[in-house]
């Protein structure tokens, strides 16, 4: 029994590419540096002391770059392709990091930090065509995962030695980062050759039914796509917001407790995701309903969540949201690289990653104005219903794109 597990744990790593896992390294080498983030609000009010309005302002740009950014990378990568576009965000990326330590005026800040984002997030689509030309169709859904596994050990190692280099200077967090950015640069730059003629590639699409259209802003079913997936996202990164404001003032967990329980979530991930993913792929399910499945258990989390009491249900509230998480985000980035074609990827993929980068400004904003005006209860019902919406629109889709499409439909004018 054990070693039939360890058979298919190590199964599941087996088959990518040696393109696909340099690119999981470039990110887990960038990941590992992402410091400046967690604790921005803090060097801004505490290192600068701007207020906490002024800092709310500057993360509204934060996410504003990011939104712009993630839509530019796409179009520069279908048009440049995805290797310069990285390449270029993270050096560039990576200086503006350094430089941004020195700035201290509060519109020089601004500027500054939404010129960041803007350089830093077009790394987002462009990573995830590159991810999609290097996999194949059988092999694309677990290199998205592996992707993950790679940001999310990131995270954990960066998030740690942020706190401690913040205790001794916040000025060591711009170097870590912007050096960490650079390095990732120079290894994608050292190892991946580039591309010859990655515009012609044809590789086959992994989502079945309606034919892919010219821009991904013409495609109805995916612009539907992106929509249930912005809804899923606001519920989903309540868990970074207010999900562990909740743990603290209404169950009384302790900041340690409470710092394990987000470690788990990517502990999980880390160690499932991969086997859990290939386990699926094995049985040849329609992914589309695995995603809608995924969203449903998202609404169970937030269900528990609502008649949490103790720290147990908080416990239980954490393992459904990662669960839910693990069954439907790689297939999510799966769908939307395979509704795609080698010329218009960028697109699409940016406009997976503009519901991210909207569902990330939008979700703290939604969730404190409803926990504050009528409770915490009230917002992980809202969650739920969310959920059940997200859910059901998934269903929809997969049920438009499961069945034949027609013969010889209308071709849309490529944007």
């Amino acid at each position: 029994m054990i070693q039939r597990l360890l058979r298919g744990y190590r199964q599941a790593y087996e088959g990518l590419s040696p393109s696909v896992w340099l690119l999981a390294g470039v990110m887990l080498i960038n990941r590992c540096g992402t410091m400046v983030l967690p604790f921005l609000t803090l060097y801004m009010t505490q290192q600068l002391h701007y207020s906490l309005g002024q800092a709310g302002v500057v993360m509204g740009i934060f996410g504003a770059g990011a939104f712009i950014g993630t839509f530019l990378g796409g179009r520069l990568t279908d048009r440049f392709g995805f290797y310069y576009i990285q390449l270029g965000s993270l050096l560039f990326g990576g200086l503006a990091l350094l430089g941004l330590q020195f700035v201290t005026n509060f519109y020089a800040l601004c500027a500054s930090v939404f010129l960041f984002t803007l350089l830093g997030d077009s790394f987002r689509p462009a990573n995830q065509a590159a991810l999609a030309y290097y996999a194949t169709a059988d092999t694309r859904t677990r290199a998205f995962s592996l992707n993950r596994l790679a940001i999310n050990l990131g995270w954990a190692v960066g998030g740690g030695l942020g706190g401690l280099l913040a205790g001794i200077d916040y000025d060591l967090l711009f170097w870590a980062d912007g050096c960490t950015c650079l390095l990732a640069g120079l290894v994608l730059w050292w190892r991946l050759p580039v591309p010859m003629g990655q515009g012609s590639v044809n590789r086959p699409a992994v989502a079945a039914g309606e034919p892919v259209v010219g821009s991904a802003y013409r495609d109805r079913i995916f612009l539907l796509f992106a929509g249930f997936v912005l809804l899923y996202l606001i519920c989903f990164m309540q868990l970074f917001s207010m999900v562990p404001l909740y743990f603290r003032q209404e169950l009384h967990l302790s900041e340690q407790y409470i710092g394990l329980l987000m470690s788990l979530n990517g502990i999980l991930i880390v160690v499932i995701e991969m086997a859990l993913v290939y386990g699926i792929e094995q049985r040849n399910l329609n992914r589309t309903y695995l995603i809608a499945g995924g969203v449903l258990l998202s609404g169970l989390a937030y269900l528990t969540l609502s008649q949490a009491h103790s720290a147990g249900m908080a416990l239980a509230f954490v393992l459904i949201v990662t669960l839910s998480e693990m069954l439907a985000m790689p297939f999510m980035q799966a769908f939307a690289a395979g509704r795609s074609s080698a010329h218009n990827r960028g697109q699409y993929l940016a406009l997976y990653g503009m519901a991210g980068a909207l569902a990330q400004t939008s979700a703290p904003t939604l969730g404190s104005q409803i926990s504050g005006r009528f409770g915490f209860e009230a917002n992980w019902l809202l969650m739920v219903g969310i959920s059940l919406v997200s859910a059901a629109g998934f269903w929809w889709i997969g049920q438009k794109t499961t069945h034949p499409a027609p013969t010889n439909p209308p071709a849309a004018t490529p944007g």
